[in-house]
């Protein structure tokens, strides 16, 4: 991910690659070569040097680097999830926020067409269900599949409900790693919304699949092949529309959105608190699984 977010930075005309620093000097040196920037294998020579920086590194280096980051009054886009408890999450938010610097969080999804057309709509959802099912890679396996894959969608349903978490349960297994492989939650909020969420690394085919179900309404999102399928009341039956989406280059959106909240001083798309929510839940489904497969006959 470090070298795909290289290339979003190097192709912006709103910011200027110092360089990309990897702790393999080789590596570093094959993506600054490609990039045309220096390469580093310590981020700290950097700090004074730079204005922002985009921190892929992982999970459990979060907080020492995006800290030191803050600490040297840095700008970042972090890469989810923000860190790997909320109290490292809520300090490097209490950090940002003491020296007035954008914390942005790398939920790309966010920033898919389909996902941010649905989240516009009006009315309040009464049942979300959402699906993502993944090939087993072996990048990614350092954390599980809640916070490698589901924490995405945990971000997409605090996104569309937008009320208080009232009760979660879940159950999940673990395939072929020592963590857990498969996982599905169930969330219920304040205001009556019930979530379903699921999450799956060891499946043959991706699938990315979101659907809404308001009064009235029932929306289907692909957000793999950029559709949205409304499924409404009308009048005595039932009308059907389906809306296709342009490709677009989330990445390179995220990265523009983040450098125009650096450059005009306002909250970005995903900001530090939204990571902290998703972390938060996410950390809660896994302790969940976590709790429910030890207790199961071996």
């Amino acid at each position: 991910m470090g070298r795909f977010h290289a290339q979003k930075l190097a192709a912006s005309h709103a910011a200027d690659l110092i360089a990309v620093v990897d702790a393999d000097a080789a590596r570093a040196r094959e993506v600054a070569t490609e990039l045309d920037c220096a390469a580093e294998t310590d981020f700290r020579k950097l700090l004074a040097r730079v204005e922002v920086a985009c921190v892929a590194v992982p999970t459990e280096r979060h907080h020492e680097v995006v800290g030191a980051c803050l600490d040297a009054g840095v700008h970042v886009l972090v890469e989810k999830p923000l860190a790997r408890s909320v109290a490292e999450a809520d300090d490097l938010l209490a950090r940002a926020k003491t020296r007035g610097l954008v914390l942005q969080v790398g939920h790309l999804e966010r920033f898919n067409p389909a996902f941010r057309a649905l989240a516009a709509e009006p009315g309040r959802p009464l049942f979300i269900d959402i699906e993502r099912l993944s090939p087993f890679k072996a990048r990614g396996t350092d954390v599980d599949v809640v916070l490698d894959l589901m924490i995405h969608d945990l971000d997409l349903v605090l996104a569309l409900a937008r009320a208080e978490v009232e009760a979660v349960s879940a159950c999940g297994f673990r395939v072929l790693t020592d963590a857990i492989d498969i996982a599905n939650a169930r969330i219920e909020f304040a205001d009556g919304c019930v979530a379903s969420v699921s999450a799956s690394r060891v499946s043959q085919a991706p699938v990315r699949k979101l659907r809404v179900f308001r009064h009235d309404q029932y929306v289907s999102a692909d957000l793999q092949g950029h559709r949205l399928r409304h499924v409404r009341r009308d009048g005595g039956g039932i009308a059907e529309t389906e809306t296709r989406f342009e490709r677009a280059d989330a990445l390179r959106l995220q990265t523009e959105a983040f450098l125009r909240a650096v450059r005009e001083g306002g909250a970005p798309e995903v900001s530090g608190a939204e990571g902290r929510r998703a972390l938060d839940l996410a950390l809660r489904v896994g302790a969940l699984i976590r709790e429910r497969l030890a207790r199961a006959p071996r």
